[in-house]
């Protein structure tokens, strides 16, 4: 089976749901900020997040899981989250978009079972950790859960699959007790999801200190903290991954340290640090190896992509230090505004760069998309 066991043809309308849920998540985003926009008829305020996490991060996630296993069929996993996002936009949060979101997170548990099968580890034990994270995620809000309840396993599905595949970089050198320890910060964050479902309180705090766990392992292990005073792609990945990380260390510390919250600038302080600072810093430093993996068209490292990724953390720091911790309206709106800037001017970008660059003379190898741009 060869790596065009699933055709370009067919990821090409798979990634392009993937970015029609980003830019309605966008859009959601400046509805939520009370900007003078158009609103449709569907409540589209109501699925921003799992439009962005399920929708765009889940259906980019899942494609490149199936790439690497170059299975035709694992194809409907990304399928699915693309097309239940797309539900969800059109229609908003009806049984069918949260149904097909479910689905696709079933669809690549059964990817994972076929990668472990390849080669098990506590990597890919990790990664398969945050795919039962959005099934645990998804399965709560078809129960009735709202989705501020269902937070933590939302977080928990980005924080795993990215932990997991910087675990799959850090191995070779990795000692047996930092192996423990990172399994040990993973069954905390675990328990915590858990439990803030079942007692909120005492949830959150549990939650709250598997992330720090979770964080102090990548600042201790990840390459990132000797890439970073290297060059070029390296140096540029190494600081997406650490400021990324320092902003998961300040919702760790929101959740510790005040417990749970589903409301108020607190919950947009903490939700943004994961999902805004966190994620999408991952994002950003990683696409110049993931997508070329996906697209077979390179996208080669360029200084303006210190640009968006400077502007995503500054906009987000006015958001949360001012914004949400001294309450000032407008800053915390056009802050907003510049996040959404950020994203729209990497995504921008990448498009133009992937377009001038030309083809790929060889292509990275899917099965490790990470490795090959820090090394």
């Amino acid at each position: 089976m060869n790596a065009r066991s699933v055709p370009l043809r067919w990821r090409l309308p798979v990634l392009a749901s993937g970015g029609f849920s980003l830019l309605a998540g966008l859009y959601s985003a400046l509805l939520l900020l009370g900007l003078p926009v158009p609103a449709p008829q569907r409540p589209l305020e109501q699925v921003h997040g799992p439009v962005l996490v399920l929708g765009f991060v889940g259906t980019l996630v899942a494609l490149e899981r199936a790439v690497a296993l170059r299975a035709r069929w694992a194809l409907l996993a990304p399928a699915c989250s693309g097309a239940g996002a797309m539900a969800l936009v059109l229609t908003g949060p009806n049984l069918a978009g949260r149904l097909l979101i479910m689905l696709a997170s079933v669809l690549l548990l059964l990817i994972y079972r076929q990668l472990w099968r390849r080669q098990p580890g506590p990597a890919l034990l990790a990664q398969g950790l945050g795919a039962l994270a959005w099934y645990a995620a998804t399965l709560l809000w078809l129960a009735g859960f709202n989705v501020p309840e269902i937070v933590p396993w939302l977080a928990t599905f980005v924080v795993a699959t990215i932990a997991g595949e910087r675990l799959e970089l850090a191995h070779l050198a990795l000692p047996a007790h930092g192996v423990r320890w990172f399994l040990a910060a993973l069954a905390a964050l675990t328990a915590g999801a858990t439990a803030a479902a079942l007692w909120p309180r005492g949830g959150a705090y549990l939650f709250g200190l598997g992330l720090l766990a979770t964080v102090a392992w990548l600042v201790i292990y990840d390459v990132a903290r000797r890439t970073v005073r290297g060059a070029g792609l390296p140096r540029y990945v190494a600081v997406g991954l650490l400021s990324g990380y320092a902003w998961l260390a300040l919702a760790g510390l929101l959740w510790a340290g005040a417990g749970p919250v589903t409301a108020g600038p607190r919950y947009d302080a903490t939700l943004h640090s994961v999902f805004l600072g966190f994620t999408m810093s991952m994002i950003f430093a990683h696409a110049p190896v993931i997508l070329p993996a996906v697209l077979r068209r390179p996208l080669p490292y360029r200084p303006w992509m210190y640009a968006p990724l400077m502007l995503l953390h500054a906009t987000l720091a006015a958001r949360v230090l001012i914004g949400d911790a001294l309450a000032v309206p407008t800053v915390w709106r056009w802050a907003g505004v510049g996040n959404i800037l950020a994203v729209l001017g990497f995504l921008g970008g990448a498009v133009a760069t992937v377009l001038t660059a030309g083809p790929s003379a060889r292509r990275p190898a899917v099965g490790t998309p990470i490795a090959p741009a820090v090394r």
